[in-house]
């Protein structure tokens, strides 16, 4: 797949102008090497990714002015009666992001694909609790995460995830320039409600899908470090 056929698409019909086409596609290498240095640093292949074509904001409240501008998202499918994660990655992030912030988002995404495949792995229903509060619903996205600094080896990459995650995504200074060279050009926008990224599968569909065992016992490891550091947090 290749990972801009949306983004080319929307150019082509005119939804996306020539300069933010050109900006993007000239910054996209940023996006290739941020996958290709997770997946050196963790040992695991990064999942399916594309660009979407348009700004990915989520409210609480439909008639609310808060909102929450969503860089990337970890989505479950099945297609084909096949599992699938793939990764959506906003234009907008790719445009104005910074090299670091990329890349932590992009490792950030990647944790999430574990945890999903690790409950795949355990027979886990997906079923997670919906939050309508985006503070929430941030605390519950970090309080589910396999712990950074044993999946990947790589320190540089892992102080960019300390810095932009300490309690959920913030960057002022993107938000900023999203707003004034997205946002206010009446550029594509996307509306989700939270509850979106979430998918339900019955024991049946689960028992179908097929793992890599070598990928298994990787996760495995991986668990087992993540909880003996969660374990001395707690005491």
């Amino acid at each position: 797949m290749d990972p801009l056929v949306h983004f080319k698409h929307a150019h082509s019909k005119g939804i996306i102008p020539d300069d933010v086409f050109d900006l993007i596609m000239k910054r996209f290498p940023i996006v290739i090497a941020g996958i290709n240095r997770i997946e050196k640093a963790s040992g695991i292949q990064y999942p399916i990714a594309y660009v979407e074509p348009s700004l990915v904001v989520s409210s609480p409240d439909p008639n609310s002015y808060q909102f929450g501008i969503l860089f990337a998202r970890t989505i479950p499918i099945i297609f084909d009666d096949k599992f699938q994660v793939v990764i959506q990655i906003s234009a907008p992030l790719v445009a104005y992001g910074l090299k670091g912030t990329i890349h932590a988002i992009l490792a950030h995404e990647f944790l999430h694909f574990l945890d999903l495949m690790r409950k795949i792995s355990k027979m886990e229903l997906l079923s997670d609790e919906i939050s309508g509060n985006l503070f929430e619903n941030v605390y519950s996205d970090e309080t589910r995460l396999f712990e950074p600094r044993v999946v990947f080896k790589d320190r540089t990459l892992l102080n960019h995830i300390t810095n932009k995650f300490p309690a959920g995504f913030r960057d002022f200074k993107l938000e900023d320039k999203v707003m004034k060279f997205w946002a206010n050009r009446n550029l594509p926008k996307s509306n989700i409600s939270l509850d979106t990224n979430t998918i339900k599968l019955s024991a049946e569909s689960l028992s179908k899908i097929k793992l890599d065992p070598a990928f298994l016992k990787k996760m495995d490891i991986l668990e087992e470090k993540s909880s003996k550091i969660h374990k001395k947090k707690l005491y």
